[in-house]
């Protein structure tokens, strides 16, 4: 899955002053009073968790400025390409405000804590080549061809990959870094090799490398378990 911006800008960030009228952050006060914090969802967080969740690469195609929330929804992403030169922001001090869409939890996890720090609490927009040397981005690509190189990237990532391995990959290589104790990666490890072995992909993986043909990796992800009861999601409280 590839996400790109339509213009000369990747995404600006929020709608400062909504067509409707209404709040910026996308909810409402309710009869002048400010709405109960256990109904408010940060809207921004629940992209961010849906791309988290998602099962597919999902690749951010950076064309062009990506400030505010236009940065900070790309971080749950498996890779960011972005144009040369592109004007980045983490811009949230110098409005007042904390950051949101979960990047205090993903952008210390992508790029060096005195790098994040650095960039969330001054709010400087910064340039494209600043987040490649911090490791905020994959690659650099002229603006006109940052698509055409995430469209490269996205064939290489699944032309030879069995959707099933891909997908509990992501998961894992996302969820078990954060476990207390090896064990527990491989207590996942474990039965999930397995599993893809016995029951699905792999069952064919091996017969067709010995027998020097192409696999047939023909299990439906839609038949997979979304929830194995190795990450369970905490509610929001």
């Amino acid at each position: 899955m590839i996400v790109t911006g339509a213009g000369r800008a990747f995404c600006a960030g929020m709608e400062m002053q909504p067509e409707d009228g209404g709040h910026v952050f996308g909810y409402d006060d309710a009869e002048g009073e400010t709405p109960p914090l256990d109904t408010i969802r940060d809207s921004g967080g629940e992209v961010s968790l849906a791309i988290f969740n998602c099962r597919k690469p999902v690749i951010g195609a950076l064309n062009g400025a990506a400030v505010g929330v236009g940065i900070t929804m790309t971080l749950p992403m498996d890779f960011r390409l972005a144009a040369h030169g592109a004007k980045i922001g983490f811009v949230f001090s110098q409005r007042g405000l904390t950051p949101e869409a979960c990047s205090s939890w993903f952008l210390p996890r992508l790029v060096p804590m005195h790098k994040a720090l650095e960039w969330v609490y001054s709010g400087d927009i910064f340039l494209a080549e600043e987040g490649l040397e911090a490791g905020l981005f994959r690659s650099l690509h002229d603006k006109e061809s940052v698509l055409d190189a995430a469209r490269e990237l996205a064939h290489k990532l699944v032309a030879k990959s069995s959707p099933v391995s891909v997908a509990l990959a992501k998961q894992m290589l996302w969820r078990n870094p954060v476990f207390d104790h090896p064990m527990r990666a491989h207590a996942v490890e474990t039965r999930l090799i397995y599993r893809s072995n016995e029951f699905w992909d792999g069952k064919d993986g091996f017969p067709a490398f010995l027998e020097k043909r192409d696999p047939v990796f023909d299990t439906n992800l839609n038949d997979l378990p979304r929830d194995f009861g190795f990450w369970p999601e905490p509610p929001l409280k």
